[in-house]
């Protein structure tokens, strides 16, 4: 197989331009690097459109195809190639362009009294949401819910951060909160805002299914959105910290949810 050893090359030029999700979002695609973030893609049943890697990484790509039944465009370079595509400072040499999963329509339901729900509003930091993600799937949350303000969810650094967990958890993108507040009251799921002037954590009834809202990073959660939750709880901070991050906040909360179980 041919080794494609200049940077320059077309082949190696549009992989890199999957950086941009513009460019990419526009051809359906996401990119991914890295032995885990490619595995899991795969192991989730997504099938790649090209597979590209170094010479060295050669036998480990190759199994892969092999393992998954992979008919995709391979694409072999040399390091200094490789790392024309790669975002990271230590490239791992292996790369895909897999089809950008679908983001859910409707909003999932099990309907086993059970179901815990993250709503994110307008949360901007892709490390924030990636994070957010890999704790929903780890405490087999029904989904993580964003309003349109939101991150990108198929952006590198929230895959990155996620660790494969968003090829897992259903994510869903709504556009109207009250909407989303209705489905809730339908369903008797009651809704949580995660407010300073909120009653502590654990002095609070909470019954499932439940869902909890975060707030922007700067921000917080609207007025009107904390007005409209049935509960509002802080997280007791006894030391000098006077707010946790996004991130932090929901893994707390997403804890405590899933022991109600």
């Amino acid at each position: 197989m041919e080794i494609i050893r200049s940077k320059d090359n077309p082949k190696v030029k549009r992989l890199s331009l999957l950086h941009d999700r513009k460019k990419a979002r526009g051809e359906g695609l996401v990119f991914i690097e890295g032995t885990r973030l490619c595995e899991d893609a795969l192991i989730s049943g997504a099938m790649p459109s090209v597979i590209a890697y170094t010479e060295k990484r050669s036998s480990y790509a190759q199994s892969l195809i092999e393992k998954y039944g992979l008919t995709c465009e391979q694409i072999v370079m040399t390091d200094e190639c490789f790392s024309k595509i790669s975002s990271t400072s230590n490239p791992q040499g292996i790369a895909m362009a897999v089809p950008e999963p679908s983001l859910y329509k409707e909003i999932p339901f099990r309907n086993d009294g059970k179901d815990i729900y993250v709503v994110l509003e307008n949360l901007q930091d892709p490390g924030n949401l990636g994070t957010i993600i890999r704790l929903a799937d780890a405490f087999d949350l029904t989904a993580v819910i964003m309003t349109r303000g939101s991150a990108d969810p198929y952006n590198e650094k929230v895959l990155r951060s996620s660790m494969g967990s968003v090829w897992h958890i259903p994510v869903v993108t709504v556009d109207s909160l009250p909407d989303l507040f209705s489905f809730f009251k339908d369903k008797g799921i009651t809704t949580l805002s995660c407010d300073l002037n909120g009653k502590l954590l654990p002095e609070s009834r909470i019954d499932l299914p439940a869902a909890y809202f975060i707030g922007n990073e700067g921000a917080g959660l609207t007025e009107e959105t904390v007005s409209s939750c049935d509960i509002r709880v802080k997280i007791p901070m006894p030391g000098k910290a006077e707010s946790l991050n996004a991130a932090s906040a929901a893994s707390i909360i997403g804890y405590v949810l899933a022991s109600l179980r």
